[in-house]
């Protein structure tokens, strides 16, 4: 069974169309990328996948249940959102961020107990930033706040973890950090989708690559059959040419025009 199941999937804001009919399965594992240029709909994807919005016409199944059948609590224990790096207007520790992951499986008003610090702290383990514990989050680097926030996910218990733009405001380095967490947490059996304006992230880490162009899926399939010239000419307008780099390594080189 297909961890998504999206069938004929459609949705307006008013008047305005932003999907229509996109149909596709996504199993669990791997590294899923949505490419697209701006108003392609790979946001309003992501948020129908989280339940954040209702579809116009068609249906999306998690695990075999209609998603608006499944209660918004039980759903972040399985599919977890990781926003872009944003900075909270109050400083709180990296500790108590990654602990508000928890919130899902608390009781309303409840304390976190000792069985939530603890994951909460495994999750941090796992990502590296256990030293980071004790700083407020709003004084942590932008790589840093992202990689908390991925802990807050984790903390949640999900295994699906969606990510709209997650290298957005990031230097060069922290990009190709979290690229490689994301690669090492899919190698464990997390399951990633993330929407991204950057082919050579995609070509770096993902299984398989969705393009969305005009609302509706253009192209879909292995990266390196999805990414190639052509694909990226339709989806973009621009000429684009792939080079081999070595070592199995492909790249996205735009045919700047210099006037």
């Amino acid at each position: 069974m297909a961890l998504f199941s999206l069938e004929r999937l459609s949705f307006a804001y008013g008047s305005h169309a932003v999907l229509g009919e996109v149909t596709f399965d996504l199993d669990a594992g791997g590294i899923v990328a949505l490419l697209g240029p701006n108003g392609s709909g790979k946001t309003t994807l992501l948020k129908l996948m989280l339940g954040l919005l209702r579809p116009s016409h068609g249906t999306i199944r998690l695990d075999g249940r209609d998603i608006r059948d499944i209660p918004q609590r039980e759903l972040a224990c399985s599919v977890a959102y990781v926003p872009q790096v944003h900075k909270e207007s109050f400083a709180y520790l990296v500790s108590d961020v990654v602990l508000m992951g928890r919130m899902p499986h608390t009781r309303l008003f409840s304390a976190y107990g000792a069985h939530d610090r603890r994951i909460a702290r495994e999750a941090m383990e796992k990502l590296g930033i256990e030293h980071l514990a004790g700083r407020p989050y709003t004084e942590v680097s932008g790589g840093e706040r992202q990689l908390t926030l991925i802990a807050r996910a984790m903390a949640q218990g999900a295994r699906t973890f969606v990510m709209d733009e997650p290298t957005n405001g990031l230097d060069y380095g922290n990009q190709v950090c979290l690229l490689e967490r994301l690669s090492s947490l899919s190698q464990e059996g997390c399951t990633f989708i993330f929407s991204t304006h950057h082919p050579d992230h995609a070509l770096a880490v993902a299984s398989r690559v969705i393009m969305l162009h005009r609302g509706t899926v253009l192209r879909d399939g292995p990266a390196e059959r999805a990414i190639c010239g052509e694909s990226l000419q339709e989806l973009y307008g621009i000429e684009v040419r792939m080079a081999a780099v070595g070592g199995g390594v492909t790249v996205c080189v735009p045919a700047i025009r210099r006037t």
